[in-house]
């Protein structure tokens, strides 16, 4: 009889990252202000970003910078390095409204994001996620 054998590790697996809490706003003929929502488990962009990157939709183009709308973010690296390529950062402070994060392709284009504060009760988070993809607006909080 053949057994298994057992793991005897010293060390536990690590658990898989988080996958990003994104919802993308459907195509379509009109010009949008926000692309989607984001949710990020913290306010920490360095580790939030590539997880987000690699989630955008495989027909968006390599986003070459970010800048983050909002004071909860804590100070940026002038840039990071995500899948092999380089990402500017930016946080800015200076511009009324939601936080957001601006993503930009050089030459390509730019796609804005509303986020929600990782603290956001799950209920409200999941309804403004639904109601962006179902109708490309963030449901009221």
């Amino acid at each position: 009889m053949t057994t298994a054998p057992e793991d005897r590790s010293p060390h536990p697996r690590p658990a898989p990252p988080p996958v990003a809490r994104l919802a993308i706003a459907p195509h379509g003929e009109v010009t949008r202000r926000l692309d989607g929502v984001w949710w990020p488990h913290s306010t920490d962009l360095v580790t939030e970003l590539p997880e987000l990157l690699a989630a955008l939709p495989f027909d968006w183009p390599r986003i070459t910078h970010a800048t983050v709308n909002g004071s909860g973010w804590p100070a940026l690296p002038g840039h990071i390095l995500v899948a092999g390529h380089v990402v500017r950062l930016r946080r800015t402070t200076n511009r009324p409204g939601p936080d957001t994060l601006c993503m930009v392709s050089a030459g390509l284009g730019r796609w804005d994001l509303l986020i929600l504060p990782p603290a956001t009760p799950e209920a409200t988070a999941v309804r403004t996620m639904a109601e962006m993809a179902r109708t490309g607006t963030p449901a009221p909080a």
